[in-house]
Order: C-alpha cells, then sequence, then structure tokens
C-alpha cells in the first residue's frame, strides 16, 4: 500500500503529463491508447481524486498577444485569476493510475477533470468559452468544452499540449498537500484554428505558449 504522499505525487506526474514526452504530435485524436500486459501491477493507483488545483501563470508573451487581438481573458464558474496573471482551476476528480516506466505505454494513465471551471475569451463582438478541462496524462493533452457567443462548438475538443519537460521536482506544501511546478501550456492546433476562425485572425499559432502550470493536490 503506497502512501497518500506518494499517491498525490502520482497525480501531479499525471498533471504534469510526464507520460509522452515533450512533443506534440497528435492532432485529433483526444483517446489513450495503452499497451497492458495482464502480470503488470501498478506502483500506485489513485480510483477518486480531488482537489485542490491547477493554477497556470500566463506567458508574457500570451498576454501580449491577447492585447493587440484586443481579446480579454476572463474566468469561467469556479476558475480565478489573479492581479498577478495568475489563472486558478479547481480540480474536481478523476482517477489516476502509475506503472514503472517501461512497463506499461503510457506509464501513466487516467483523467484529471476539472469542471465547472475554465477560461473565456471577449473580443471583436464575440465570446469564446472554454470549460471543463479534462488531463489525460497518457497523451499530455488538455481538452475541454467549447462554447461561441452561448452555443456549443464542441463538448471535448483538444485544447492544450502539456509540455513536461519543464517540470521541477516535487515539493510538500502546507496543509498536506503536494506541488509539482514546471509543466509548459501549450495551445494545440484544433484551438488554434477555433480561435483564429472566431477572432477573424491567423496569429495564433500551435505550440503557442500559453503559460507555466502549477498542480496542488491533496496528500491527506
Amino acid at each position: 500500500m503506497k502512501s497518500l504522499t506518494a499517491l498525490a505525487a502520482t497525480a501531479a506526474l499525471a498533471l504534469g503529463a510526464t507520460a509522452c514526452g515533450g512533443s506534440d504530435t497528435s492532432t485529433t485524436s483526444t483517446g489513450t491508447t495503452t499497451t497492458k500486459t495482464d502480470a503488470v501491477k501498478p506502483v500506485a493507483e489513485i480510483p477518486a481524486l480531488s482537489g485542490k488545483d491547477t493554477a497556470v501563470t500566463l506567458d508574457a508573451g500570451f498576454v501580449k498577444a491577447l492585447g493587440s487581438l484586443k481579446l480579454t481573458p476572463a474566468p469561467v464558474g469556479t476558475a480565478q485569476i489573479s492581479k498577478a496573471g495568475v489563472a486558478s482551476f479547481p480540480i474536481t476528480g478523476g482517477n489516476v493510475t502509475y506503472y514503472k516506466p517501461g512497463t506499461e505505454s503510457p506509464f501513466v494513465q487516467g483523467m484529471i477533470d476539472h469542471d465547472g471551471s475554465g477560461l473565456s475569451l471577449t473580443g471583436g463582438g464575440k465570446k469564446v468559452e472554454l470549460t471543463n478541462f479534462e488531463v489525460d496524462p497518457g497523451k499530455s493533452v488538455l481538452t475541454g468544452k467549447v462554447t461561441v457567443d452561448g452555443k456549443i462548438a464542441a463538448e471535448s475538443a483538444p485544447l492544450f499540449f502539456l509540455d513536461g519537460r519543464t517540470l521541477k521536482p516535487l515539493e510538500t506544501g502546507a496543509d498536506n498537500t503536494a506541488i509539482l511546478e514546471g509543466t509548459t501550456v501549450k495551445l494545440k492546433q484544433e484551438a488554434a484554428d477555433l480561435l483564429n476562425q472566431t477572432f477573424s485572425t491567423d496569429a495564433l499559432k500551435a505550440g503557442f505558449v500559453i503559460g507555466v502550470a502549477k498542480i496542488t493536490v491533496n496528500t491527506a
């Protein structure tokens, strides 16, 4: 039986998207393809994951780009954006299974949910809401619901690639928490295409850096 700290570390690793390297090669599929052997047992498993949150410090280049496009970001639902430019999204559920690297592919499997929160972009008489974020650690991709002017454009679309090459070592935080910081959040092609079409621009490209994520999970 793994300790709660070890399990929390597993969740943080999953949210840090370390399972599939540092390049974004997927374009359309959001499912996780797994290779399993019956004899292989996980190192740690969290069947029901719950809070704290994923916080993203918005990149200065992203903020500048929004300004030049006259787009205004705002939190949706339970999300928050601080004056310092940190967008926070509460973790609401999910599950994570962690295998010894090399015994399973991907070695981190599961889903991490951020229901009821998100980010909106408003400009030119248009409003896009990106909500209900879901992290697939096996593909290092974050999907979400997309709404344009109140109408659903996609129930689950690939929005961001999570580049784990910039991760820092796991830290222990206050109030029985574990913290993993440093994952670089990058725009996916699908999201870039949708935003460009909605706001009549071609300025947003796949791989555009949105910010750096800090994941905090409970250990008790």
